[in-house]
């Protein structure tokens, strides 16, 4: 398997793990009173089912991120010019439309 592919996986498994470990959080704290809402209603377990998904969506692609920019070689100095910004003491003709 590629060691990109990998390293993705293995953030997916993460942000899963994170995501049902802060649902959890949130049904046993009762956050805006939403174990209340999810076990009283008879589809409430699609409500904590969608919660997980999107959840791990979110955390697992934080977590895919973070694990690649932790992948740049802090040895290297950056490359490519100072990244000041150019000022110029030119005005810049500006076509306004007036409206009627």
């Amino acid at each position: 398997m590629p060691r990109l592919v990998r390293l993705y996986l293995i953030n997916i498994a993460l942000g899963l793990g994170l995501s049902l470990v802060f649902v959890g959080l949130l049904l046993w704290f009762n956050v805006a009173n939403l174990w209340h809402l999810v076990s009283t209603s008879p589809i409430g377990w699609v409500a904590v089912a969608m919660l997980i998904v999107f959840n791990a969506l979110v955390f697992s692609g934080v977590q895919f991120a973070i694990a690649v920019m932790r992948m740049a070689d802090p040895a290297k100095p950056p490359q490519g010019g100072s990244r000041a910004p150019v000022a110029t003491k030119r005005p810049v003709k500006v076509k306004v439309a007036a409206r009627k």
